[in-house]
């Protein structure tokens, strides 16, 4: 399979059974010129997927029987990609077979508008599978990060003893150290003022914004926020506001009990007004110094440049915690706009790539008002 198509009379050996079928359902994929897709044996080697979704269907159920499942769902995106494959996605029959992971349902969301009813059911199920799967691996996790960090930024001027943030009430009360006679230089901190943790979950102490680019590059940050956001919604210490824009901006906030109505109700590709999406959301805020907005795109603004900023800058000047990621993905920082990423820096808010496992973290630092956690390798500006 290494050597290419010409291994067999180079090396006089001839791949059969399992081998042959593992190195046909790869030719398919990478090599050009064969015709028929998926070969099942036999000497010769058989090329490219062919434009019939069953050909491509029956090809999905070769690569899962023969790699695993994290070599499939490279194969698929490669599939898409280099024999645009989009198109077929559209038939029910391959969705059933397809692997289902976060590009996949970029994909479907790219293509929903011109999606026929017959597939639409198909789509939604293979959507809310991998919903599902994000939904139990991340919401344990953000629940208990922002929970924390609700509570410590809940300042209790008269607390129980056992609601005592001892740490900030000793930093509020360093400058009423006494040093004790006879001590050797001992001393001691007289803690005239307090400071508990509050009760998070009786009130809605924290306000988010998610404004989510949905221009065609940013469908896989599209997905985690959508899910991210139904979790945050799901606390009741947060009100959260889940907002997407292109040129025009919509706002989801209403579909946030189910991130599959979410998904759906996007619209990935078309151009970019950041601009206008962040003017809807700074008429939102009415508690600035408790709301944190996060904007999730790649700043190629389509819009006016200096008005973003000056809305960016009043944003911070009025309270708000601003929060600018270039992703919200599993793989790195994508192409974007430096000058805007540092534009922003500049003003306080540094745009960087994140990871949906460290989301949670980044949430809970700005609900706490202390540094973001800036990966050093995708920090920018």
């Amino acid at each position: 399979m290494v050597l290419g198509a010409d291994s067999a009379q180079s090396t006089g050996c001839t791949l059969t059974g399992r081998d042959a079928a593992m190195d046909g359902a790869l030719a398919a994929l990478y090599e050009s010129g064969g015709r028929q897709p998926g070969g099942r044996g036999g000497s010769g080697r058989s090329a490219g997927l062919g434009a019939s979704a069953p050909s491509v269907a029956r090809w999905l159920g070769d690569i899962r029987t023969y790699f695993p499942s994290s070599v499939v769902q490279v194969m698929q995106r490669d599939a898409i990609d280099r024999l645009g494959l989009s198109a077929l996605l559209l038939e029910p029959e391959m969705l059933e077979a397809v692997e289902a992971d976060v590009h996949l349902v970029g994909t479907l969301l790219s293509l929903n508008k011109v999606m026929p009813e017959t597939t639409k059911e198909t789509a939604r199920a293979v959507v809310r599978k991998v919903v599902e799967k994000l939904e139990s691996r991340l919401t344990t996790r953000t629940r208990a990060a922002l929970t924390g960090a609700l509570d410590r930024s809940a300042k209790v001027s008269r607390p129980r003893h056992h609601d005592i943030d001892w740490n900030r009430t000793i930093r509020a009360n360093l400058k009423n150290y006494l040093t004790l006679p006879g001590e050797d230089g001992a001393g001691t901190i007289v803690p005239e003022r307090l400071i508990g943790y509050g009760r998070a979950a009786q009130s809605v102490k924290k306000d988010v914004i998610l404004c989510i680019d949905q221009s065609g590059s940013m469908a896989a940050s599209v997905v985690y926020a959508s899910v991210f956001g139904a979790v945050l919604a799901s606390m009741r210490a947060l009100r959260t506001r889940l907002v997407v824009f292109d040129t025009a901006v919509v706002d989801l906030t209403d579909q946030l009990d189910d991130p599959v109505d979410v998904l759906f109700g996007t619209q990935l590709g078309g151009g970019t007004d950041i601009n206008r999406a962040l003017a809807y959301c700074q008429s939102r805020i009415t508690r600035p110094a408790d709301t944190v907005v996060v904007l999730i795109s790649d700043l190629y603004e389509g819009g006016i440049r200096n008005e973003m900023l000056k809305r960016v800058a009043a944003m911070k000047a009025s309270g708000v915690q601003f929060v600018t990621l270039l992703a919200l993905s599993d793989e790195g920082a994508p192409a974007y706009d430096r000058d805007h990423a540092t534009a922003l820096s500049a003003l306080g808010a540094p745009a960087f790539a994140c990871t949906p496992d460290l989301f949670p973290e980044v949430m809970a630092a700005a609900i706490e008002k202390r540094p973001l956690p800036v990966p050093d390798r995708e920090a920018h500006g």
